[in-house]
């Protein structure tokens, strides 16, 4: 069974840094591209940073260039979200997601696996 769960979240002061790990199971880490994306309460799910399945390529949105990092250990079956600089608007839900193309976006539309979230507060 295909499973994604992601950890890391929690309480971080304005400034600080998380790292979100997303451990996958039950498919091959190698032939999927990944996305993390964030909700917060009342707004839409946002599409914060994917990467190809071959670790090739990145894209983040204008929210997190700079402060935020996304990586992937096939080897390990594990994706990374290093964010950094955090602030208070970057709290929220954190969910990543698979799917099994080459490519990657940061439209939820073309996910169809997902987590069950990580709560992110960023508050002093």
């Amino acid at each position: 069974q295909l499973q994604l769960v992601e950890s890391g979240g929690g309480l971080v002061q304005p400034g600080g840094s998380l790292r979100l790990s997303c451990a996958t199971s039950g498919f091959t880490l190698d032939y999927y591209s990944i996305g993390w994306f964030r909700q917060a309460p009342g707004k839409e799910r946002e599409g914060i940073s994917c990467i190809t399945s071959s670790g090739s390529t990145t894209n983040y949105a204008d929210s997190g260039k700079g402060r935020f990092t996304i990586s992937r250990d096939n080897a390990k079956n594990t994706v990374y979200l290093q964010m950094n600089s955090l602030k208070p608007e970057d709290t929220a839900v954190y969910y990543c997601a698979a799917d099994p193309s080459l490519g990657c976006s940061r439209s939820y539309r073309a996910y169809v696996y997902w987590g069950q979230g990580t709560q992110v507060t960023v508050s002093s």
